[in-house]
């Protein structure tokens, strides 16, 4: 009697610690996940931020300017495009501040040429699309000078796409981690029960009616993980916008439940597959070997 509860005690522990190891490795591989997602729609942020000024001629009339504007607007490059009248430019207060002369006196008139602010797109990242996107805009009738940022551009893209790569190197190794992890808990977990298996292939049960308990405990097992899991990451990202609220984090909730259910989905998919692998395992072996595993 004394044995068999030393048993059941065991069973629970280690289904209780593999229960929290599983929840604690969906944490962080749904968080690792959604700051990938984050960074790179911030970094698609701020590519678009990027505004090059394409300055036209001031004899062309508005149906012209709408025609170039179109044609502008239809390469991928383009985020958007806006008409920049030389009169606007001109009054700005901010370019006029740059003067401690009487500009209209010293001038005598606006020199500035009407143009368009276009912003790229992500796209710009191509170097080879955004020289081609630019000397193709110089070759139509009706545009002056093009005017972009170049070196910055350069360096931003670059410095963007190295921290990509580092993050995604970085997931990469910490999902191999997180997956090899969890088999072995997993597997400990189902170690742990190793005599019920014994003594069910004594008495003659099949593969599945042996399987079948298992994989059942292991599907709410990974439920109850993934929900563990999902609850932690709530908890943090309501804790990260509470302490660092300009970030933003709840202002779209679309991701955050995405990553919250996925976790629950994964949970539940893993335990079941890594278990019937594991008792699988258990099931084949021979009877005298399984307490010697």
């Amino acid at each position: 009697m004394k044995n068999e509860k030393s048993i059941r005690r065991s069973v629970r522990r280690s289904y209780t610690v593999s229960t929290v190891s599983i929840a604690l490795v969906l944490y962080l591989l749904g968080t690792i996940g959604y700051a990938l997602h984050s960074l790179y729609e911030t970094s698609n942020e701020m590519r678009r931020q990027v505004t090059m000024i394409v300055e036209i001629d001031d004899n062309l009339s508005e149906e012209q300017r709408i025609a170039l504007s179109d044609k502008i607007a239809e390469s991928d490059i383009v985020a958007s495009i806006k008409f920049v009248s030389k009169e606007e430019k001109f009054a700005d207060q901010e370019f006029r501040k740059a003067f401690a002369v009487d500009i209209e006196g010293v001038l005598n008139g606006n020199p500035l040429p009407d143009s368009f602010d276009v912003t790229l797109s992500a796209a710009a990242a191509d170097r080879e699309a955004l020289n081609a996107f630019i000397a193709e805009c110089e070759k139509v009738e009706g545009v002056g000078h093009i005017s972009y940022p170049e070196i910055f551009l350069s360096k931003m893209h670059s410095a963007l796409d190295t921290v990509q790569i580092i993050l995604l190197a970085f997931a990469g190794v910490m999902l191999i981690i997180s997956l090899i992890l969890l088999g072995n808990t997993i597997r400990l977990a189902v170690y742990s029960r190793r005599q019920t298996i014994s003594t069910l292939k004594a008495v003659g049960a099949t593969k599945w009616y042996i399987m079948k308990p298992f994989v059942g405990d292991s599907a709410l097992q990974g439920l109850v993980a993934g929900v563990v899991a999902a609850l932690l990451f709530a908890a943090t990202l309501y804790g990260l916008d509470y302490a660092m609220p300009e970030l933003h984090l709840l202002s779209r909730l679309e991701v955050p439940l995405i990553t919250a259910g996925a976790m629950v989905v994964a949970g539940i998919v893993l335990a079941v597959i890594y278990t019937a692998a594991a008792v699988s395992k258990f099931v084949n072996m021979k009877s005298n070997k399984i307490h010697l595993y």
